[in-house]
């Protein structure tokens, strides 16, 4: 499903509206945070996928790593965690997805949070993912809605996730790309969310399924600003432009290409370049939009974030490439 379809699906539901819901569906945030004190919110979000991976533990890490992203993309930290598992018992053995549960529960826990129960259906389909809950203090919160005119704009993990799934799934992959790869989907984004709050950052996201350009629309939209990004500032995973080269495409690539067309002033950016700046990531870093006495000492703190572009005043494109 890509973001337009997203739009489409929610908007004809009704809005029951709840002082202590201080962030639902309407910006598109990454996690829902509702107050329970004047000091304390839940944070919650859920998410599941089909493996993207062929390792059975490395694919319960991505998953559980691709979860836990969207409480730190709202400035929360993981309490606890539900298992969501469907299962093929009549093609694959009980042992695959205890090793599965096994990477989850390794990744959950090394984000100081624990697994506490879950639900598993029988499925023609693997899939594994988690229902994850946070706490946040309601005046320290990360949005979408956070950016304000002159912010930088920050990326955390390159992008490519995608493409170069698509070409291990061919097994086409080269050893080191794979290590990269999945190096950089295992990673946590703790460290790049507690920095953004100790440096009084308002804005993030993470970068998952509707691409870093997709997700950068959410904070121009729901932040009433224009996004200018440098394309040739946005750090690639080892491999991406050639997977794109090679042939590797998504789906939901293709589908989040006709989302953005309207939405993006691409200037002079490549063919290649648009694909990866759309392509699906799995487990990607956080972008955020960070106030410019700020920059220099996120970057320093966060290992490979980069800064990739800068907030203007809402133009006439919501995400302008440079």
């Amino acid at each position: 499903m890509g973001p337009g379809d997203l739009f489409r699906v929610l908007a004809p539901l009704s809005h029951r509206a709840d002082p202590r819901l201080l962030i639902g569906h309407e910006t598109f945030d990454d996690a829902a945070v509702f107050r329970l004190s004047d000091d304390l919110a839940l944070v919650q979000t859920v998410d599941f996928f089909a493996p993207i991976v062929d390792d059975p533990y490395q694919f319960g890490q991505v998953a559980a790593a691709n979860a836990l992203s969207d409480i730190y993309a709202m400035g929360g930290e993981p309490m606890t965690a539900l298992n969501i598992v469907g299962f093929p018992t009549a093609t694959l053995p009980l042992a695959i997805l205890s090793d599965i549960l096994r990477g989850g529960q390794d990744k959950v826990h090394e984000a100081g949070a624990l697994i506490v129960g879950g639900h598993t259906v029988v499925d023609e389909e693997l899939k594994y993912g988690l229902a994850v809950t946070g706490r946040a203090h309601p005046d320290r919160l990360l949005t979408n809605a956070g950016a304000r005119a002159g912010d930088h704009l920050v990326l955390t993990k390159p992008i490519g996730t995608g493409v170069l799934a698509t070409e291990a799934k061919r097994g086409v992959i080269a050893a080191a790309t794979l290590e990269a790869l999945l190096s950089s989907m295992t990673l946590l984004n703790r460290e790049a969310s507690r920095v953004a709050l100790d440096l009084g950052v308002r804005c993030a996201t993470d970068v998952t399924g509707f691409g870093l350009l997709g997700h950068a629309s959410h904070i121009a939209r729901a932040s009433h600003v224009t996004l200018h990004l440098r394309a040739v500032s946005v750090p690639l995973l080892p491999g991406a432009i050639e997977a794109v080269a090679a042939g590797a495409t998504t789906g939901g690539g293709g589908r989040n290409l006709d989302y953005l067309h309207p939405l993006v002033q691409w200037n002079d950016v490549s063919t290649t370049m648009r694909a990866l700046l759309a392509d699906p990531q799995t487990s990607g870093g956080l972008l955020l939009a960070v106030p410019p006495a700020r920059v220099s000492e996120y970057l320093s703190r966060v290992p490979g974030a980069v800064d990739i572009g800068i907030v203007s005043p809402s133009g006439s494109a919501a995400i302008v490439l440079e």
